[in-house]
């Protein structure tokens, strides 16, 4: 029989009870979110992901407090108009490197999601990482999912006031931890931490402490699967990046349909059912709530919670895994699947050559930039010896995390006279404003403005850096 047929067949021999028939005249009114118990599950990928969710949350707390070369390795000083990263300073004139690492981060998402579906919002996005952190408070505290529930449902006692007030206080005791973490991302985290625990922060600082701490805490403890289900795009453009050969969380129609109980010591192809035996273990450990049973749904992150609880219950019945397993559509239809297809060649050859531009980007970088800014009250003057003067102020920023030696001259007009410092030492990722001028002979000049180029050298023996800047000089009328 073909897998159409069988899928027909099965849908015929769904209970009633299961399929709600909309009236046409039936009003729809808003129904409010029934709370989520997240049952506790082990297994292979439960232990991957939370292996990986405490690598990165690990990371994240470790990073802002590596050193380098003296100063805090990462660093985004918004207030400066500077980003650190170890031995590289980025400033608002290396927007381009922002803006080529935006398009890979797409791109790599892009081929991600083609490749895996939404396993990055199972396995690495800061939502779920911090809302299962928020359950093992709950866990550890309320006790399992059932027992969760019992509490939620009695009256208030001094057993639940007690563990409420205990679990509130950690949730937000953990989301102030993050707030500052995150904080110290943007400002020098040892002064964050200091400064906000000793009461000493300005109130700009704390504000910004106290919204992300209240961020955190509202989106880990209370929204929870709202942020995944109403609130975050990815889930919204997704589809546009699936198709048949997708790897995604999948209930294997065929082989699980029809459901029903049985016992282990009856076989159950005598009583025409297939493996699922409609535990609902599946829904109970998921934590958007979805039946990965109706097919594939948006709401679902990928994490393989009702993977690893299905396998479970696979176990106990003496029934091969993966009725509920990462899987293609093509899989399931009995088709060839084809890992290697030309969307994803695609995205990888994007996903090389924005690498291969961000890395030309970095390395073509200078180290060193000038911006000249004119005298705009007086284009030139003429001095008491008759030659004519041009005023200009010259802004060198190091871009390395030296303190390095400049040399600065002029060129494209002969006999030129320099009149201001032409040797000067700017500090490690630092600005340095000089005030000079340039005076002429007229007879040196040709018409009412010529061309000229200031060239600013580093002056050190290991590195020859040069860099030349255009700019006018102009005559008097």
């Amino acid at each position: 029989m073909k897998s159409e047929d069988k899928i027909k067949k099965a849908q015929l021999q769904i209970p009633v009870k299961n399929i709600k028939i909309h009236q046409p005249n039936q009003v729809e009114t808003y129904q409010p979110r029934d709370q989520i118990y997240v049952r506790k599950v082990s297994g292979i990928f439960q232990l991957l992901r939370q292996r990986m969710n405490f690598f990165f949350l690990a990371l994240f707390a470790v990073l802002p407090w590596l050193r380098y070369n003296d100063h805090q390795a990462i660093l985004f000083d918004i207030a400066e108009q500077r980003f650190t990263l170890f031995g590289l300073t980025l400033w608002p004139q290396d927007l381009t490197l922002l803006a080529w690492l935006c398009i890979l981060s797409a791109f790599l998402l892009f081929f991600v999601t083609t490749f895996l579906g939404r396993v990055w919002c199972g396995y690495l996005c800061p939502q779920t990482v911090w809302t299962f952190i928020f359950i093992w408070f709950e866990e550890k505290i309320e006790g399992t999912a059932n027992q969760r529930k019992k509490l939620d449902s009695r009256e208030l006692d001094f057993d639940k006031f007690w563990r409420k007030a205990l679990k509130h206080t950690c949730w937000l005791f953990f989301s102030i931890l993050t707030a500052l973490t995150f904080v110290g991302y943007f400002a020098p985290v040892d002064e964050v931490f200091i400064d906000f625990f000793t009461f000493q922060a300005s109130f700009a600082l704390a504000a910004t402490v106290w919204f992300f701490a209240f961020c955190t805490y509202g989106n880990a403890g209370w929204m929870r699967e709202i942020m995944c289900l109403h609130m975050c795009p990815y889930a919204r453009f997704q589809s546009a990046m699936f198709d048949k050969d997708t790897l995604t969380v999948s209930y294997d129609f065929n082989r699980g349909e029809s459901r029903g109980a049985r016992s282990r010591k009856i076989a159950h192809e005598s009583l025409e059912l297939g493996d699922c035996i409609d535990c609902n273990l599946c829904v109970q450990v998921c934590p958007t709530g979805i039946d990965i049973r109706n097919g594939l749904q948006y709401e679902c992150i990928n994490c393989g919670a009702c993977v690893d609880a299905c396998d479970g219950v696979m176990d106990k019945m003496n029934y091969p895994k993966g009725l509920i397993r990462y899987t293609t559509e093509h899989e399931l239809q009995g088709k060839k699947v084809h890992f290697i297809r030309s969307k994803l060649v695609g995205y990888a050859i994007v996903l090389l050559v924005m690498c291969s531009l961000l890395v030309l980007e970095i390395v073509n970088r200078a180290p060193v930039t000038m911006d000249i800014i004119r005298d705009r009250n007086e284009l030139a003057k003429e001095k008491f010896n008759g030659d004519i003067e041009n005023v200009y102020t010259l802004k060198i920023l190091n871009k390395s995390q030296t303190d390095n030696v400049y040399r600065l001259s002029v060129k494209g007009i002969e006999n030129t006279k320099w009149h201001g410092e032409q040797e000067v030492m700017v500090k490690a990722a630092a600005v340095y404003t000089l005030p000079m001028s340039l005076s002429v002979d007229p007879y040196e000049l040709k018409g009412y403005m010529t061309d000229i180029s200031f060239v600013i050298e580093l002056v050190s023996e290991e590195d020859d850096v040069s860099l030349e800047h255009e700019s006018r000089f102009f005559n008097k009328r």
